[in-house]
């Protein structure tokens, strides 16, 4: 079930240009898939779903598994288009993002395995990213402001 629910997503990501989880939610509902939106979230975080700029200027669920060329311009423009600050205080980075976007670019930074991180923790607008010391966390402010 899980893997038809999820391939179903991959199709109706395609297919629509859907820009929330409740709007997922619903597709997968008029599909046939009885879900709950907690489902969803793990659905997006598993298949490592982004949120990318469409050229209508609206922010859709795009997928970044083409390849990884592809990925990494993917997460380089939803990086670009996101964030409004990279700080650093000691072993921690903070990201500030634009509202609703710190959880997908969390789960996008989380796959890019990054040397010295330790953990990462998103809410709406912010995402906390734990370094194993004070020059992780340096380096990977440098590493990220080239994203920008």
């Amino acid at each position: 079930m899980k893997t038809r629910r999820q391939a179903q997503i991959l199709d109706l990501i395609n297919e629509y240009p859907i820009e929330t989880q409740e709007e997922l939610l619903q597709r997968l509902k008029e599909n046939g898939f009885n879900v709950t939106q907690a489902t969803v979230s793990r659905d997006i975080k598993e298949l490592r779903l982004l949120k990318s700029l469409s050229p209508d200027g609206k922010y859709r669920y795009t997928s970044i598994t083409k390849s990884a060329s592809d990925a990494g311009d993917n997460v380089r423009g939803f990086f670009n288009n996101s964030v409004v600050s990279i700080k650093s205080a000691q072993n921690m980075v903070v990201v500030k993002t634009l509202a609703g976007m710190a959880n997908a670019l969390c789960a996008s930074l989380d796959n890019m395995e990054m040397t010295g991180v330790i953990g990462t923790l998103a809410g709406d607008d912010t995402i906390f990213i734990v370094c194993a010391d004070n020059e992780s966390a340096d380096s990977l402010v440098i590493k990220l402001k080239k994203y920008l």
